[in-house]
């Protein structure tokens, strides 16, 4: 059997052979050579394989001992990509007999023009490294950054997947992530719900002051501390805005909003408190001649 791959495909020279004898190269390369490319990337396929079943195998044993899940995840990530790159490293030098020492060569010689192709790749695989210092951040939690918002599903060696609220997958490079600005709306325990609701002039507003009061103290998610304000916020150009700000707790926050959308509504047509809307006067003076 020959001792390297590629040599025994270069020495397959067609030049001056009939289809007999090419036929006859062929068959011979296939029972040597050939068995040899092939085996390998039967190798490759089930190596990936059965580090992707080791990989889920180790999530799978960290959740069981509550380890967390941003360090694992990250963890399982790199490697993921370490042993699968070892793996075609082995295959390639050890099987295939295929010169590594070459390769070197030539990737050192091509050291600029890579470095500056994978600049992005490098940027986004240090901003991993630096996530999982800081953890601005870890696995679970609800972020924004830029036009992009959503749970954070995975810290992965170069990106980072938010899953939205209508269950879009998101990639976002860990680089530009971990220099930019972002929300974390999961950080603290409590958060504070703002809502503004009009009311016309000619309402009394003493009674949508408690109208208002009485709806925040009969929900049962709003935190008694701190204490819920309720107050006018702004006589407007055409109504009188007044301020809803209640304490909940963070999971709570959207069921909470919403039910004080609804009981308002609800409330306001009961004591027929008038809802204004944008209006305009319009007067038509008859020019007599």
């Amino acid at each position: 059997m020959p001792n390297d791959l590629i040599n025994s495909i270069e020495n397959m020279s067609f030049k001056n052979m009939t289809i007999e004898t090419m036929i006859t190269k062929l068959i011979d390369w296939s029972f040597t050579s050939g068995v040899k490319l092939i085996v390998g990337i039967l190798a490759i396929v089930i190596g990936f394989k059965i580090i992707n079943k080791l990989s889920k195998r180790f999530i799978d044993f960290a959740e069981k001992r509550n380890v967390d899940m941003t360090l694992v995840k990250f963890i399982k990530s790199f490697i993921n990509y370490s042993l699968k790159i070892l793996l075609i490293l082995v295959i390639a030098g050890g099987y295939w007999d295929i010169q590594l020492s070459g390769l070197a060569a030539i990737v050192a010689s091509a050291g600029v023009a890579i470095g500056l192709a994978l600049q992005g790749s490098l940027s986004n695989f240090a901003g991993g490294f630096i996530i999982l210092l800081l953890r601005p951040f870890k696995v679970g939690d609800y972020i924004q950054t830029g036009e992009f918002e959503g749970a954070v599903e995975q810290i992965g060696v170069f990106y980072t997947t938010l899953t939205t609220v209508d269950n879009k997958v998101v990639l976002i490079p860990n680089g530009p992530l971990s220099n930019g600005s972002l929300i974390n709306y999961s950080t603290k325990d409590t958060r504070r719900v703002d809502l503004i609701f009009s009311v016309g002039y000619e309402c009394d507003i003493l009674k949508v002051r408690r109208v208002l009061n009485e709806i925040v103290e009969k929900n049962p998610l709003i935190l008694d501390y701190p204490e819920p304000f309720v107050g006018l916020f702004e006589q407007g150009a055409n109504s009188l805005n007044f301020a809803v700000r209640a304490w909940v707790n963070t999971p709570d926050y959207w069921t909470v909003y919403f039910d004080l959308l609804e009981q308002v509504k609800i409330r306001f047509d009961q004591e027929e408190i008038s809802i204004p809307y944008p209006q305009m006067d319009l007067h038509v003076k008859q020019i007599i001649k």
